[in-house]
């Protein structure tokens, strides 16, 4: 397995771990860009964790093979739409499984910055009254919410002009940033400790803060918030053995998988009982629409950017980066 931290936990795979008495291998990635660029140069992994808006690039690179679904027990439970969403069917053929959905948004400390309570929008990040308390993601995905302050559209399909009004957003953003995380644990602890205001951060880093008692919010930015709907695919260069694998797939799509899912990650899963089996009050308090149809459809879901395009929000971001020294 070829994932993203916090994934390797057995819950998430029980009829795995209780067929074989043993879990796979793990390796990890930071970001997506990373697990494309390791992959891509022959690492050899039988699955990864890849989003929708990443699969057309990872099949033209040859990366993914189609998931037979008849022979996951669970197919049959996974909620209609997304056994035929864009990015899980390409060419007619499943070449990712879907598992886990959620937001990208800004989670942040209510108590210390009150003036975004009922006024949430993407313009924290940008706020020169938290200067030295704000988080941002590592990646090119802060181009992204630059665009979005800046009220443009084709925000996964910038032209040139509009790279460079967001590059001078974000130069201005790396003057107030306190640091660029790769681990969200950096800024869950940061957000604990008050060491910082608000930061780009996924579903679990909220529920996690709330539960641990810390006055947060999850934004819903009135510009939009981010979504997104991942899973896993298998891998070309992968060597295992291939039953071991269906199991593994066949694991995750497990309602119970999908219950701890939900309870202690925040996340949306992909089997429809999951969330029949789900504590209810974690479900309300996700604060999202239990059927991922609308809840995608609320926000911005993340698309495919042209790889000519990537290439340009991926040098832009490095650059600001490095020119500012965090």
């Amino acid at each position: 397995m070829f994932e993203w931290s916090g994934y390797e936990v057995p819950d998430l795979y029980g009829e795995y771990v209780k067929k074989y008495n043993d879990k796979p291998d793990f390796t990890f990635f930071a970001d997506i860009d990373e697990a494309f660029q390791k992959l891509r140069t022959g690492y050899a992994a039988d699955l990864s964790h890849p989003c929708t808006d990443n699969m057309q690039t990872w099949i033209d690179a040859k990366l993914v093979e189609p998931i037979d679904t008849s022979r996951l027990s669970h197919w049959g439970e996974v909620i209609p739409a997304l056994q035929t969403f864009e990015g899980v069917v390409i060419g007619g053929q499943v070449m990712m499984l879907p598992l886990d959905w959620g937001n990208s948004s800004i989670v942040f400390r209510t108590d210390l910055a009150p003036e975004y309570v009922g006024n949430e929008s993407w313009k924290i990040p940008f706020d020169e009254r938290y200067k030295g308390r704000i988080a941002m993601y590592d990646t090119s995905a802060a181009v992204v919410v630059a665009a979005l302050v800046l009220g443009y559209e084709n925000i996964w399909s910038l032209r040139d002009d509009q790279i460079a009004e967001c590059r001078k957003l974000l130069e201005k953003q790396s003057k107030l940033v306190r640091f660029y995380w790769s681990d969200q644990t950096e800024i869950e602890q940061a957000l604990a400790s008050g060491e910082i205001v608000a930061a780009y951060a996924w579903n679990d880093a909220y529920v996690r803060l709330k539960n641990d008692g810390i006055p947060v919010k999850y934004m819903n930015p009135k510009e939009g918030i981010l979504t997104w709907l991942c899973g896993l695919s298998r891998m070309t260069h992968g060597k295992g053995d291939e039953q071991m694998v269906y199991d593994f797939l066949d694991a995750w799509l497990a309602p119970e998988s999908g219950k701890f899912m939900i309870e202690e990650y925040g996340y949306g899963h992909s089997n429809a009982k999951a969330f029949e089996i789900a504590d209810p009050k974690k479900v309300a308090d996700l604060g999202f629409s239990t059927d991922p149809t609308k809840m995608l459809a609320q926000g911005h879901i993340f698309s495919h950017i042209p790889a000519d395009i990537n290439q340009k929000y991926n040098n832009m971001f490095e650059e600001v980066k490095a020119l500012s020294g965090v």
